[in-house]
């Protein structure tokens, strides 16, 4: 499985690698980021994962016959999903983004903005219409988190779940 993770905007970039840091090693990631520095060095244990410059729009990902099976954009700014629901790609992140929908690819988006202005839910309501999974990162009360990296496990565990990725990463309801 090949799986694009985009980190846009600044607020949560610590969900979007600890997205990465629990998927199944088997998983060919690759990574496109605003500021590689503040996070390669996070990822030097990880074999496959390919960091690539969000200023490439030449990028191997950029294509649809590279195969991407699903992207991410974890935080998603809301410049950037306005722009993705607006069908800009002027940067490797809403470009992927813009592949995954004509390919009709999960993608999945987490918008970090709170509250949402009527223009954000537009665009989100938008993208839903055309399949994509919109997934801010919501508490889930019912996990019984007593930490932040447990409540952080459950949203990253709800994520895997809704692309189709085995985890055990939440106690689950029963």
């Amino acid at each position: 499985m090949k799986l694009v993770v985009a980190i846009s905007g600044a607020s949560g970039v610590e969900l979007g690698i600890k997205f990465i840091q629990y998927l199944p090693k088997e998983i060919e990631v690759h990574l496109i980021t605003s500021n590689n520095a503040l996070v390669v060095n996070q990822f030097e244990y990880r074999n496959n994962l390919t960091i690539h410059n969000n200023s490439n729009i030449a990028s191997s990902i950029a294509s649809g016959s590279f195969q991407v099976d699903i992207t991410v954009v974890i935080p998603c700014s809301m410049n950037t999903l306005a722009k993705i629901a607006c069908g800009i790609s002027d940067n490797l992140v809403t470009r992927v983004a813009s592949v995954a929908l004509k390919e009709q690819k999960k993608l999945l988006l987490a918008p970090r903005e709170m509250p949402f202005s009527a223009i954000a839910l537009e665009n989100m309501e938008k993208l839903a219409k055309l399949q994509v999974i919109i997934a801010p990162p919501v508490m889930g009360y019912y996990s019984q988190s007593q930490t932040i990296e447990e409540m952080e496990r459950f949203i990253i565990g709800k994520w895997y779940d809704v692309l189709g990725i085995e985890n055990n990463l939440y106690k689950r309801w029963s």
